[in-house]
């Protein structure tokens, strides 16, 4: 039964001191920053890796020209910023010098949904990942932890074209191990239960934890997944659980409309037609708040995925 504690290290971390790693290992890496090195501690890497790195300062789109330009000869370019940046105002570059032009780009979009906190509905995005789910070709990732973090990217460094990742910057949970291993395109079985499954992805993926805490003490056993590819989809693993359970639930740091939810739909509305519910952000801008008041606020909870697990039974 899979468990889950708090951190010992911040994402961010995870993220930079890996990229450092990787440039020691291959000078064709190169970290790309629009002005928010400090925010993910990549200031660290311009200097340890000064030839590598490179902060275009706040024009993200044309960071992406930048990375599109440097894939063209060679080399491999990892892009940073807050997610509405990394994705809604660069979306026709990342379409156009990325994707269509068979480029190599990898992407973090940092701090999604409800983790823009302080910084307001201007810089929330609950619609990064329903954006790149449309780009042709494009893989789109929402992480769970450090572990994951760090073994995604030193994966993606060596498949080409574009990938996108979803992820928090600070503090978070840790569910894996240090030695456990991914496969992109294919979801985690965290719990194995009889009743209901949870599909979960990001920071949700511990608030379906510890819905399966709750429900377990009532009577109901519930499975849960770890969806963190959310393109492709897994839709083998959605069929299997979807038969073998009573219904779906998912349960997502982002709008219901375009993302996990939606994604798991279209492969449940095509195959087997069971009942399903979505935990998410249903149709909402963003706005200033600290997280725990956010994450009551548009129901990212426990305890709203065990309400929707009892509505389906």
């Amino acid at each position: 039964m899979a468990k889950y504690e708090l951190e010992n290290q911040e994402m961010r971390k995870a993220y930079s001191s890996t990229l450092d790693e990787m440039i020691n290992e291959d000078k064709r890496v190169f970290v790309l920053e629009a002005d928010l090195s400090e925010a993910i501690s990549t200031n660290s890497i311009a200097k340890t890796n000064k030839k590598n790195y490179i902060n275009c300062g706040i024009m993200e789109a044309n960071m992406i020209g930048v990375a599109s330009g440097l894939s063209l000869v060679g080399d491999i370019p990892f892009v940073h910023t807050f997610s509405p940046f990394a994705t809604r105002r660069d979306f026709d570059q990342i379409f156009l010098s990325g994707a269509y032009a068979k480029t190599n780009i990898k992407i973090l979009g940092s701090d999604p949904g409800i983790y823009t906190q302080h910084n307001g509905g201007t810089h929330t995005s609950f619609e990064d990942i329903a954006l790149m789910r449309t780009i042709p070709t494009a893989t789109v990732l929402s992480i769970s932890d450090t572990t994951m973090m760090k073994n995604i990217l030193r994966q993606i460094k060596d498949i080409y074209g574009i990938h996108y990742l979803s992820a928090i910057r600070k503090g978070s949970y840790k569910v894996y191990n240090d030695d456990e291993k991914f496969e992109i395109g294919k979801g985690k079985v965290l719990r194995e239960g009889k009743d209901i499954t949870i599909i979960a992805c990001g920071i949700m993926v511990v608030e379906a934890l510890k819905a399966a805490d709750i429900l377990e003490k009532e009577g109901i056993d519930v499975t849960v997944i770890d969806m963190f590819t959310i393109k492709p989809i897994d839709k083998e693993l959605v069929k299997k659980y979807s038969k073998l359970t009573k219904g779906i639930v998912t349960a997502e740091n982002h709008n219901i409309i375009g993302g996990l939810g939606s994604a798991v739909a279209e492969v449940i509305v095509e195959n087997t037609l069971v009942p399903m519910r979505r935990v998410g952000v249903e149709d909402r801008f963003g706005q200033v708040g600290t997280l725990d008041y956010l994450q009551k606020e548009y129901k990212l909870t426990a305890e709203e995925i065990v309400n929707k697990v009892k509505e389906l039974l």
